[in-house]
């Protein structure tokens, strides 16, 4: 039986003063900002994350303070910007937010039972695969006899409520290094699992086939149903200590990109319709809910109240998430173009561009269903990934079904440098900014559309309009319409014309318009955007099959 710890505090609080002042702490992550990111500090030479547990508004507030980045405007969870590498150096951070540094007089609590967390592909902040920290690095937990009472323990101990499931054969993905425990036998009553009588640390004959999981009662959605994976089902939410199903009334890749998100299964793929995964009982829970996809939780989404519908579980709403392969959020990117990234030992990473073409461009972009391959921009077109590049040398034939069958190098094998971060850009891709001058956020807009690009008359062409474009390519908010073919005149079609957007739609085709190729315009009044995005300096020109730089 493992050696109980004193229970007469279960956690030292005290004041961190090891570190202070802007140049301790940054934001970094996938989609970062110099003001919006995944907060790290560095403490003894090393950059580490902070957990979110008890992170709000107060605490954020303090961060951006210290970074000279006004006020708070959110406090994501579970790993928005990405999950981070090696240590978590805070945890249990509460600051009343008048701090002006996260070092000062914000009380810090570190558990002296050891640390704990739930991870893999799939996972949540309260649902994964569970693994502890011992000598110095985490391992897994085998599920010999592995039951709902341990699983109590795991979830109390993180503050997740009570245990739902405990998922066999590794659920959320096997990984390598140490298993540090076996035959786990809690009463329930625990309060931390090395409480738990097991065999000792590192006293096991498992394979990590078997490591251990949980779902906790503090998971707000999973996937499930006939033929799910762990990152495609039907969707449910917990809610009023049951589950429920959304109502798929407008439901749309925008509000699956929100739930692949929340459960670390990459990109959203497809919207089956009509209960695809099997109709589910009991409670509707959400219905006619709208996210924008940039939401860090399906229930931030506006809906129209919990409980409030009038459908039948044959409209239950489901998705298919890529699971480990997105292409990341940057300066320009859409669903179906920017840096290519892969998931893999419980982190994002991205791919070197060495040797890096078309055949495996097409691989992903197959996998991410969207379409076939346009174009493979070099040096990091889509801005630099952070942490770890986790491919290179990458040879695909074109015909594998995920990028991870290819040849390559070995995970984590490489001499390269972020600024050699692949990208693509699929034959999804539905709009450009391009012309004389463009940069990724700047140009005359096209559309793609029965096979060619096309471009836009701008009659009645405003800056909702252009708000539309702008997000739509991840640029910002719109600054400028000029007018008058101000990035020079495209040719042969115009698409689009009299478009009239409220400014809130996910695409411009989404707007009102004439009809595809229905107008009486010239090329001389193509329409442009300037929008707030970061100028990359890069403009692009169309041949007759595909995107190519300039």
């Amino acid at each position: 039986m493992a050696k109980q710890l004193p229970t007469v505090c279960h956690f030292l609080v005290f004041l961190w003063f090891a570190f202070s002042g802007a140049s301790t702490i940054r934001l970094t992550g996938s989609g970062s900002t110099r003001c919006s990111g995944r907060v790290e500090i560095f403490h003894n030479n090393v950059w580490g994350t902070v957990s979110d547990y008890t992170w709000d508004l107060n605490e954020a507030e303090v961060v951006c303070r210290q970074l000279n980045c006004g006020s708070a405007l959110q406090a994501p969870r579970t790993a928005y910007f990405g999950a981070g590498t090696g240590q978590i150096w805070l945890g249990h951070v509460t600051c009343s937010g008048n701090e002006s540094s996260l070092s000062e007089f914000c009380v810090t609590c570190f558990s002296l039972q050891g640390p704990i967390r739930l991870t893999g592909s799939g996972s949540s902040q309260c649902s994964g695969r569970v693994e502890v920290y011992h000598n110095n690095s985490w391992g897994t937990v085998c599920d010999d006899g592995w039951d709902l009472n341990d699983a109590e323990v795991v979830c109390r101990q993180l503050n997740c409520g009570s245990a739902l499931e405990v998922p066999q054969s590794a659920h959320f993905g096997a990984v390598t290094g140490q298993i540090w425990l076996d035959n786990v036998t809690c009463s329930g009553n625990e309060s931390s699992l090395t409480e738990c009588q097991h065999s000792g640390f590192g006293s096991n004959r498992c394979e990590h086939g078997q490591d251990a999981a949980v779902i906790c009662s503090a998971v707000s959605v999973i996937l499930t149903g006939s033929g799910s994976t762990r990152c495609s089902g039907r969707v449910e939410v917990y809610h009023n200590n049951s589950w429920g199903t959304v109502c798929d009334d407008g439901w749309n890749l925008n509000d699956a990109e929100v739930v692949c998100r929340q459960l670390n299964c990459g990109s959203a793929l497809e919207v089956p319709q009509s209960a695809h995964f099997g109709a589910g009982t009991g409670q509707i829970w959400l219905d006619n809910v709208t996210c924008s996809g940039n939401e860090s939780s399906l229930t931030e989404c506006q809906h129209s109240g919990f409980g409030s519908n009038r459908c039948e579980h044959g409209q239950d709403a489901a998705v298919i998430c890529s699971d480990l392969i997105r292409l990341a959020a940057g300066s320009g990117s859409t669903r179906c173009s920017g840096r290519v990234e892969v998931y893999h030992n419980n982190s994002w990473g991205t791919v070197c561009d060495d040797g890096w073409n078309l055949n495996n461009a097409e691989v992903v972009c197959r996998q991410l269903n969207c379409g076939s391959a346009l174009e493979v921009p070099q040096s990091a077109d889509f801005g630099a990934g952070t942490g770890q590049i986790w491919l290179d040398n990458v040879t695909c034939s074109g015909n594998e079904s995920s990028l991870t069958e290819c040849q390559h190098s070995g995970f984590g094998s490489n001499r390269c440098e972020h600024s050699q971060d692949a990208a693509v850009i699929c034959s999804a891709v539905s709009i450009i900014l391009t012309g004389s001058g463009s940069t990724r956020c700047s140009g005359r807009v096209e559309v793609y559309h029965s096979n060619s690009w096309g471009t836009v008359c701008d009659d009645g062409w405003d800056l909702n309009d252009a708000e539309v474009v702008c997000r739509q390519l991840n640029c910002g908010s719109a600054l400028e319409v000029p007018q008058s073919a101000h990035f020079g005149a495209g040719t042969g079609k115009i698409w689009l014309d009299n478009l009239s957007c409220s400014g809130n739609e996910s695409s411009l085709t989404e707007c009102q318009h004439s009809g595809f190729g229905s107008n009486r315009c010239e090329h001389g009044q193509d329409a442009a955007v300037i929008c707030s995005g970061p100028n990359t300096g890069q403009s692009w020109k169309k041949t007759s099959w595909s995107l190519q730089k300039t």
